[in-house]
């Protein structure tokens, strides 16, 4: 009768060990989803414009800078790729941008002109630091800062390079990493709008 009992206190153990595994699991994969925009999240009228509910496009961001040397034209170019190469219906559903994450060089316009060179639908956005901050904090995009000072440009950005595909609330839908090719954008793209046609 022991060794039975001694049996069943393993098991309920072994079973209350496993469920709370699986419920911090869930927390953990929770915490890393961003949820809606928040009020602080919609202070500033860019911020708000950005996750205005009333444009049901999908927002597909790019975290950069206008002097990044290599994997922001790269990305961009792979992103303005895969625009050209859907219906206008399929365009007229998303909202391409490019984010600055070097507001202190980059101006509103700069990144303007800057992000419509690689597509005419990719919008350029220059948001104060604080703001900018609060977004990649948000989205777990990784910026560092590395003096360059035998260059004139005193200073270039490491970052991550993802393209995050947004609900107009700034919810993730999905994110894909940087691409020599413009095809997983397109797919990505091609799955969410008829993922979106199919919850009307």
């Amino acid at each position: 009768m022991s060794k039975n009992w001694s049996l069943f206190c393993v098991v309920i153990f072994a079973f209350g060990f496993g469920l709370k595994s699986y419920w911090d699991t869930q927390a953990s994969q929770q915490k890393t989803i961003p949820e809606a925009a928040s009020t602080a999240d919609t202070q500033h009228p860019l911020m708000a414009d950005l996750f205005d509910p009333r444009d049901s496009r999908i927002r597909i961001v790019y975290f950069g800078f206008t002097r990044c040397p290599d994997v922001c034209p790269t990305s961009l170019a792979m992103l303005g790729a895969a625009l050209n190469q859907l219906s206008e219906s399929a365009l007229q559903q998303l909202r391409p941008i490019f984010i600055s994450l070097d507001p202190q060089r980059d101006t509103p316009q700069a990144t303007e002109i800057y992000a419509a060179y690689f597509h005419p639908q990719i919008e350029g956005l220059a948001l104060p630091f604080a703001q900018t901050q609060r977004l990649t904090d948000r989205y777990g995009v990784i910026v560092q800062k590395t003096d360059l000072p035998n260059s004139e440009l005193n200073y270039t950005l490491d970052h991550s390079s993802y393209f995050y595909f947004l609900k107009p609330d700034g919810t993730l839908l999905t994110q894909v990493p940087h691409t020599n090719t413009p095809t997983p954008i397109i797919t990505a793209i091609e799955a969410l709008i008829t993922q979106k046609g199919r919850s009307r």
